[in-house]
């Protein structure tokens, strides 16, 4: 696999187009739920691109302007020039993601990168960096028709029971020749699921890799012949696709969430964080998880966190310390555990960070953590606790989004009102819909 090819700026874009004989760029963006759009360009095209943006009709984007006032620019940012190393080298490919303007030059207010960027920027004046490591597990299958597996192998196996150590491999290499860095990889669970971490960058740096990830992985699948979903829950029966998400906040150097002298090592900066992302989880759920399917993958018994508690050690628990380098400071970290692979990364990372934001500015009490396994605790225990739960279905996710200030604040009206129509109509479609369960269940008896 090549090295990775950098650039900066547009002037080193140039040259690399030139020196790897690129003959196409892909401008990428993504929608509001998080899907993938790409057009191409010439290389003659690119200063054009730089300079103005490349216009393109945003009525036909889901969440984007209405026909009325349809025309967009993208504009490439070229911190992000990859070569795509799954092109034929003689006719080089390489992509940009896209900052998405209106004609007069001004961000789009609709533009999912966009409103990530503006929470960073927020951020930044108080003096933060907000950094991300997320866990992606997604699922391998003979095609996209059914969920058929194609191994039996469970969580850290290294047998002939794993079929996709080849596709993980050669996953990891493109990756890296891409400038991704990877963390780990592994087997999962569940048959035929797999998992690839990425080491933790800043949060629009990795959002821009969390799409690169999820194209990757598909692209190579289909070079072996199958099938990768990041479907939340493929299948009946066993562990759905999780992104535990790794958070923390830097001063410079200086990890904000690290103190030597607490029990946790949790600062008061940490332990606010913490606070306000188990106060908001209720309504911030619909973006970190945001599809019907996600709500499959949310209940107890497959490892998927249900009830807002924290802990250090234990994994039922929707927010959890991670204990690997106790007292290290560089390592000290939030890990949010309910995201889902399939959500938009810069929606689900700003909502994140809202919450944990107003925890620490409003300076909400971090109850203390439950290290009992929260399945294993009757309902009279749990509420004895006062321990709540995440919401049961998409459209009770929405319904606390739809009241929440906090994720209207963090995504702007129009991405915040877009997303909610859209997931109404998706629920509709949904709740309408005659199951193959529900003609099992009912069809022979009633």
């Amino acid at each position: 696999m090549e090295k990775e090819t950098r650039a900066k700026t547009k002037e080193a874009v140039f040259e690399a187009v030139e020196k790897q004989g690129v003959r196409f760029v892909r401008l990428w963006f993504t929608d509001i739920l998080g899907q993938l759009k790409s057009f191409a360009i010439t290389p003659k095209e690119l200063e054009g691109a730089f300079d103005e943006g490349m216009g393109f009709d945003g009525s036909s984007i889901k969440g984007f302007a209405r026909i009325d006032e349809s025309d967009m620019l993208a504009k490439p940012d070229p911190a992000t020039f990859r070569i795509l190393p799954w092109r034929p080298k003689e006719h080089a490919v390489a992509r940009m993601f896209c900052d998405i303007l209106q004609p007069d030059g001004s961000p789009y207010e609709g533009d999912p990168r966009y409103v990530l960027k503006s929470n960073l920027e927020q951020l930044k004046e108080e003096g933060y960096t907000f950094y991300i490591g997320p866990e992606l597990e997604y699922f391998y299958l003979r095609d996209n028709k059914n969920p058929e597996v194609l191994d039996e192998g469970g969580y850290f196996d290294l047998t002939t029971l794993d079929a996709a150590s080849d596709f993980r491999r050669d996953t990891i290499l493109t990756l890296e020749a891409m400038g991704i860095e990877v963390e780990y990889s592994h087997h999962e669970v569940a048959p035929s699921q797999h998992e690839i971490d990425l080491r933790y960058k800043d949060a629009l740096t990795m959002a821009d890799q969390v799409m690169t990830h999820r194209i990757v992985v598909k692209e190579i699948a289909q070079r072996y012949g199958c099938y990768a979903t990041f479907m939340p829950k493929p299948i009946f029966g066993v562990n759905g696709s999780g992104m535990h998400t790794h958070q923390s906040l830097f001063k410079g150097d200086k990890n904000a969430f690290f103190s030597p002298d607490d029990e946790y090592h949790l600062s008061d900066v940490g332990k606010g964080y913490i606070a306000g992302l188990l106060r908001h989880a209720p309504e911030i759920t619909s973006v970190t998880n945001q599809w019907v399917n996600s709500y499959k993958r949310l209940v107890p018994g497959y490892e998927a966190p249900v009830y807002i508690t924290w802990a250090r050690r234990n994994r039922s628990t929707l927010v959890r310390v991670p204990m690997y380098k106790p007292g290290k400071e560089k390592a000290t970290r939030v890990e949010y555990r309910s995201p889902d692979p399939a959500c938009n990364p810069y929606l689900a990372f700003s909502v994140m960070l809202a919450a944990g934001l107003a925890g620490i500015k409003n300076r909400y009490e971090l109850p203390p953590p439950t290290e009992k396994d929260v399945y294993t605790m009757s309902k009279e225990e749990r509420e004895e606790a006062g321990i709540k739960s995440l919401p049961g279905s998409l459209i009770e996710a929405i319904t606390l989004t739809e009241k929440s200030e906090l994720v209207r604040e963090a995504l702007g009206d129009h991405i915040f009102n877009n997303f909610i129509t859209s997931k109404k109509v998706e629920w509709d479609r949904y709740r309408v819909n005659v199951t193959e369960w529900e003609l099992k269940e009912y069809l022979g008896v009633l």
